[in-house]
């Protein structure tokens, strides 16, 4: 049988695997540098919860955006990660043959494909899963922490993979962790119910050493009415002591201190970790936002220029750092707005952004409700803002930006001071849920 003949069979085994190229993972050209970058934050600290999983899903992204080699490189990252894991079992590297298997297909080799394909079926004979439609707890696990990091349209889906995986593995504590957290995440800045608080107590007290986990159940303590305070610090100063990632809870810590209007505090602390740690990037956008937050929330009088114009420096450098984060770029501009010296650039900012024609919808609609606050707070400009909070809420992404800019419209509808009042109730009765 010639090699054009044997080409259909390599590919319909190939979309038999579980791997990232198959599990529909879609990203656009500005998202995927956007998660690359996410990932590459979490850090490369010996012991990193899902730090093989970060190297794998960092592969796809690379040969996504059309680097091969990156891949290459970053799989036998995986590779070698996973099996230093203290809880590695073989069925770990069921994925990361598969993702193998798929990449030397797409590069032309069919033969290396085809002996990662052998791997994968050597594991299966080795470490058959519970049965013929269930996958290995393993792969399972890491499809679920994969999908959360593709947005609210993928959660469904991990949380399902999640507990199919601790189901076989009760004995996994990081597994229930990122299940506990995933469910978290979706209340947002609201209070847990009483179920899930038990649930996110429950984890912290078997997961003791994860830090994340312990900051984010003092974020939730605090947000139930406790002071938490003098924990958070406490909890601040452990995490000093070593290298920060994004795994570290730091930003939440920081997040603390501004519910509690601690800003000075916040900035100061930010400000040492900068100087512990100077060339992690992650820690120049921690202070970045404390500083906004700073100049954003002051309540007694206009903040001082010399804040602002540290603020700016500071976002400055972290835009250069992750140029294709839409979101730093508005928060540069957020801040410039306080300043009557800098109020024309941040228009002119807003104006770039909403220029610029390759935006997917999300992140079209972040700016449009971002320009619109920045109508009505800086421009004094009510009937414009209320147009741009409209484009906005019609655009059908499920996002904090279109609930807020719906739930302005509602409010200024509701009050019936504006002579827009009858439109938006018109455009609010059309959009409908």
């Amino acid at each position: 049988m010639t090699a054009a003949q044997n080409q259909p069979n390599l590919e319909s085994q190939l979309v038999e695997l579980q791997c990232h190229f198959t599990w529909s993972l879609e990203g656009s050209r500005s998202r995927l540098p956007r998660l690359l970058k996410q990932l590459e934050d979490i850090g490369t600290k010996e012991g990193t919860p899902w730090l093989g999983h970060s190297y794998n899903l960092q592969g796809f992204t690379q040969w996504a955006l059309g680097s091969a080699q990156d891949a290459c490189t970053l799989f036998s990252r995986a590779a070698e990660t996973l099996e230093k894991d203290p809880r590695f079992t073989e069925p770990w590297l069921l994925v990361n043959y598969s993702n193998l298997a798929w990449l030397r297909h797409h590069q032309g080799e069919p033969e290396e494909s085809r002996a990662y394909l052998a791997k994968v079926s050597a594991l299966m004979e080795q470490h058959p899963p519970p049965s013929q439609d269930q996958l290995h707890p393993e792969v399972n696990a890491e499809k679920a922490w994969t999908l959360m990091k593709f947005g609210e349209e993928r959660k469904q889906e991990a949380e399902e993979s999640f507990q199919s995986a601790i189901h076989r593995r009760p004995d996994m504590v990081e597994w229930n962790t990122s299940y506990v957290l995933l469910m978290v995440r979706a209340f947002k800045n609201r209070p847990l119910d009483d179920e899930l608080f038990d649930k996110l107590r429950e984890a912290t007290r078997l997961d003791p050493g994860n830090q994340y986990l312990s900051i984010q159940y003092l974020y939730d303590r605090s947000k139930r009415g406790e002071d938490v305070k003098d924990e958070v610090r406490e909890l601040a100063e452990k995490v000093l002591e070593n290298p920060i990632s994004s795994y570290s809870g730091w930003k939440r810590i920081l997040v603390i201190y501004r519910d509690y209007h601690l800003y000075d505090e916040a900035i100061g602390r930010a400000d040492e970790a900068l100087r512990r740690h100077p060339d992690q990037r992650y820690l120049k956008t921690c202070a970045a936002l404390c500083y906004k937050w700073k100049i954003t929330y002051f309540e007694e009088r206009r903040p001082e220029q010399r804040l602002i114009e540290q603020a700016i420096r500071l976002h400055q450098q972290v835009i250069g750092l992750y140029p294709e984060v839409l979101g730093k770029r508005i928060d540069l501009a957020d801040v410039k707005a306080r300043s009557p010296k800098y109020l024309d650039q941040a228009e002119e900012l807003y104006q770039e952004l909403l220029l610029q024609t390759d935006l997917e919808p999300a992140d079209k609609q972040m700016v449009y409700n971002r320009y619109a606050r920045f109508l009505f707070f800086h421009r004094q400009n009510r009937e414009e803002s209320i147009r741009y909070h409209m484009r906005a809420a019609e655009l059908p992404c499920t996002s904090f930006f279109r609930d807020d800019s719906r739930n302005t419209l509602q409010r200024i509808m509701e009050r019936g001071r504006d002579r827009l009042c009858g439109e938006i109730q018109e455009f609010l009765r059309n959009l409908g849920d």
